[in-house]
């Protein structure tokens, strides 16, 4: 059976419906993806199949023919994932086992709803946390949406600043236009 994950096809042979939390882990040995309750209710398991944060543990791997599953080694090719660094800035990690499926959750909310509500951001990470982070998860999304909302106020004033630069270039232009056709009428 072949597999899509974290960009690259993996070739796997389990049982059709070995869930694919164990196929993660015990045979290709990614083991950022944890094991919390076996049932889909935890949320330690949470990885993102086709960009939703789906639970591993309850998963057939039989369900993921032609899908593309993304584990928390693979979240991004380019250093830490922003969602990883808020975990970092708000300290939100304890003993840090529940993690992993966490940020996964958060990461699949916020590419879907860049600005969710208190409520939707409860509803979509609900992972079970027997540290009790919650406060500190809560705090890392905020300022994820508050981060997002100035990089795009940023962008809007960059983008508002170089179309009043344009437009200056093209009366200046204008401008000069004018005045050689003036001049040369003389």
């Amino acid at each position: 059976m072949e597999l899509k994950i974290n960009g690259e096809i993996r070739s796997v042979e389990v049982e059709a419906e070995t869930p694919l939390l164990w196929v993660l882990r015990d045979t290709l040995g990614l083991t950022g993806t944890k094991f919390g309750c076996g049932v889909g209710v935890c949320g330690a398991c949470t990885v993102h199949i086709d960009g939703v944060a789906s639970r591993s543990c309850s998963t057939p791997v039989s369900a993921l023919a032609g899908k593309e599953i993304t584990t928390i080694e693979g979240l991004s090719s380019k250093g830490p994932h922003p969602v990883q660094l808020a975990w970092l800035a708000e300290q939100v990690p304890q003993c840090g086992y529940c993690q992993p499926g966490m940020v996964m959750a958060t990461a699949a909310l916020l590419a879907e709803k860049p600005r969710p509500s208190d409520e939707e951001i409860g509803s979509a990470v609900s992972n079970i946390c027997r540290c009790g982070t919650y406060p500190r998860v809560l705090r890392a999304v905020h300022g994820l949406i508050a981060a997002q909302a100035q990089k795009e106020q940023l962008q809007a004033e960059t983008a508002a600043l170089e179309a009043a630069q344009q437009l200056a270039r093209e009366q200046e232009e204008a401008a000069r236009t004018a005045a050689l056709k003036k001049g040369g009428r003389r």
